[in-house]
């Protein structure tokens, strides 16, 4: 029962951190498929880092480790996505022409 609630405090305490990073993305920057999206991500890490350090077998630490690498690899991806689209919307410099 102590692990139940352990891993149901975890749980909710990942959810809670999505919420409110979705809260905080502009919606100018992201569509709302892709601020849920990050926020799974998020809470997948969150999930999986508890998995691998809970040292229950070996498999479940390969399968944590795996998990966290995926789950981190799509909220940086998720993140140059970002950092793209807001390159798009920056004012180009106006280039000078020389006679």
């Amino acid at each position: 029962m102590p692990d139940f609630i352990s891993h149901l405090y975890v749980f909710i305490l990942a959810a809670f951190l999505g919420v409110e990073v979705i809260r905080r993305i502009s919606p100018l920057l992201h569509t709302p498929l892709m601020s849920l999206t990050n926020a799974i991500s998020a809470i997948s890490v969150v999930a999986a880092i508890e998995l691998a350090g809970s040292h229950q077998s070996t498999l479940a630490t390969f399968l944590g480790t795996c998990a966290v690498a995926a789950a981190s690899a799509n909220i940086i991806g998720g993140f140059m996505i970002t950092d793209r689209m807001l390159k798009m919307f920056k004012k180009r410099k106006q280039q000078q022409h020389n006679p």
